[in-house]
C-alpha cells in the first residue's frame, strides 16, 4: 500500500453518495501539499536508447499504468503531445519528450493488454494516437468521478477530496514546447502521475458500493474502442463572434480569413489566435474595407501590424468580395438531425411536448442517482429520439438508442422513462 493509500484509508473515503457534506465527512486537516515525487523528477527520455529502456521497464512493470500527456494549446499549431508522463508499479515514473521520440508506437505495444489510467482521457487519446499509443483497456478517474456524483471532478480536486493531497497546479497552461523544459514543470508534470494509481483505486471501491462500476465500465469500454473523431466541417463557423455575420458575403470574408489564418498558423507552427485574432476577422467581415489603409484601422489591425501584413489580410478580403454568389457560403451550417429545441415549438408542437416530458423525466431521474444528466444519457440522443420518434414501445426505443451509440446501462435506465414521453400530447 502506498503513502497515499494508507492516509486515505486512515480517514475513509472522503465522500458518501459520491457528495461530501459535513455530517458524513470525517473530520482531517487541511489537505497535504504533494512537493516532490516519490523518487525525484527522473530524466526527460529524448533518445531511441532511453526510450528502449523505458519500454523494458514499463513491460516489465506490474499493474495498471497511469498515462498523462502536456499539449502547447496557445501557443502552438494543432493539439501534438510535447511531453508524455506515465508512472507504473516496478518501473517508476517516466518523462519522454515526443519531439526527440516521436515514435511511441514500441511503447504502445508493450503495454498492450494493460489498463490505463488517464484523467480526462478524451483530451489526451487524440494526442496519444498521433504518437503510437493506444489503449485497449482504460479507466477515466474524471469520468469515475463524474459516475460517483462528485460536483468537482478536475485531478487537483480530485486528489484533495479522495487521498487528501495537494496538487500544484500553477503550470498547467505553460507552453509545453519550450526546451529545454525547466525542472519545476518536470516536477508538476511527474506529480500528475503520481497519484493516478491511488486515486483510481479508491474511484473503484467508490463505484461499486455505489452500484455504478458496471456503468464506468461500460463507459470506459466505449472510449477505448471510439474511431478518431472526423474532420470537422467547416471549421470555419466556430469563429468566436460569428453570430454577428449575417450576410453571406460577410461570410465569406471570415472564411477566406480564416482560411489564410490557418494555412500561416500551421506553416509557422503556431497558434492561430497569435496570427490573428477571430476578433479581427470579425470586424474585416462586418466593414468589407475597401484597401489596406480602411483594414488598418479596424481593431487587430493596428499599427503593430507590418505593410506587408496588412495587404496579404486585404487579399483574402478581396478574394472574397470578389466571389460570385453563387459560391459564397450558405447562412447556416448544414447539421444532420433535429433543429434546435426553441425552434420546436412551432415547427411540431408534438415533438415539442414529447422533449419536455423526456427532459424532466431524464432529469429527475439523474437526480436520484446523483449523476450529471449528460453521463446519464446525451442530450442529443434525447433530442434525436423525440423529433423522429420510434414507436413507443420499449423494444423500439431501446433500439433507437442502441442505435445512437447509448450504451447498455444507460438503454436500461433511460427506456422507460423515453418510452413513456414518447406518448406525451401538445
Amino acid at each position: 500500500m502506498t503513502d497515499a493509500q494508507d492516509t486515505a484509508s486512515d480517514t475513509a473515503l472522503r465522500t458518501t453518495g459520491g457528495a461530501p457534506s459535513d455530517e458524513n465527512v470525517p473530520p482531517r486537516g487541511l489537505p497535504i501539499p504533494l512537493l516532490e515525487p516519490r523518487e525525484g523528477i527522473p530524466p526527460v527520455v529524448a533518445t531511441e536508447d532511453a526510450l528502449a529502456q523505458v519500454v523494458a521497464a514499463f513491460a516489465a512493470g506490474r499493474g495498471p499504468v497511469a498515462v498523462d500527456a502536456e499539449r502547447a494549446s496557445g501557443y502552438r499549431y494543432g493539439q501534438r503531445a510535447y511531453l508524455v508522463q506515465l508512472r507504473r508499479e516496478g518501473a517508476g515514473t517516466a518523462l519522454i519528450d515526443p519531439v526527440g521520440c516521436p515514435d511511441l508506437s514500441g511503447l504502445g505495444e508493450a503495454l498492450d493488454g494493460t489498463e490505463w489510467i488517464l484523467h480526462a482521457a478524451t483530451q489526451d487519446l487524440p494526442c496519444l494516437r498521433d504518437i503510437g499509443m493506444l489503449p485497449s483497456r482504460l479507466f477515466d478517474t474524471e469520468l469515475a468521478g463524474r459516475l460517483a456524483g462528485f460536483p468537482r471532478v478536475g485531478l487537483g480536486a480530485m486528489v484533495e477530496s479522495v487521498l487528501g493531497f495537494a496538487l500544484e497546479k500553477g503550470h498547467s497552461a505553460v507552453d509545453w514546447s519550450t526546451r529545454p523544459l525547466p525542472d519545476p514543470w518536470l516536477r508538476y508534470a511527474a506529480l500528475d502521475v503520481e497519484l493516478l494509481v491511488d486515486l483510481r483505486d479508491e474511484l473503484e471501491q467508490e463505484l461499486d458500493r455505489q452500484g455504478k462500476l458496471e456503468w464506468a465500465l461500460q463507459e470506459f469500454d466505449a472510449i477505448a474502442s471510439a474511431p478518431p473523431a472526423p474532420p470537422r466541417k467547416d471549421p470555419w463557423r466556430r469563429t468566436s463572434g460569428m453570430h454577428k455575420v449575417r450576410r453571406r458575403r460577410q461570410m465569406a470574408v471570415v472564411r477566406e480569413l480564416w482560411t489564410t489564418r490557418d494555412r500561416i498558423a500551421q506553416r509557422r507552427d503556431v497558434s492561430p489566435g497569435k496570427v490573428l485574432s477571430d476578433t479581427a476577422i470579425v470586424e474585416a467581415a462586418l466593414a468589407l474595407p475597401p484597401n489596406a489603409g480602411a483594414l488598418s484601422a479596424l481593431p487587430g489591425f493596428g499599427q503593430r501590424m507590418g505593410r506587408r501584413q496588412l495587404e496579404q489580410w486585404q487579399a483574402a478580403v478581396d478574394r472574397a468580395k470578389a466571389l460570385p454568389e453563387s459560391e459564397l457560403p450558405q447562412p447556416g451550417q448544414q447539421v444532420a438531425g433535429p433543429p434546435p429545441p426553441r425552434a420546436w415549438a412551432d415547427k411540431d408542437p408534438a415533438a415539442a411536448a414529447r422533449l419536455a416530458a423526456a427532459r424532466t423525466a431524464v432529469s429527475a431521474l439523474a437526480e436520484e442517482l446523483n449523476l450529471p444528466q449528460e453521463n446519464l444519457i446525451t442530450p442529443d440522443t434525447v433530442r434525436r429520439v423525440c423529433w423522429e420518434p420510434p414507436v413507443a414501445t420499449p423494444d423500439s426505443v431501446a433500439a433507437a438508442l442502441t442505435g445512437y451509440g447509448a450504451r447498455a446501462w444507460q438503454v436500461e435506465l433511460v427506456t422507460p422513462l423515453l418510452a413513456a414521453a414518447l406518448s406525451a400530447k401538445a
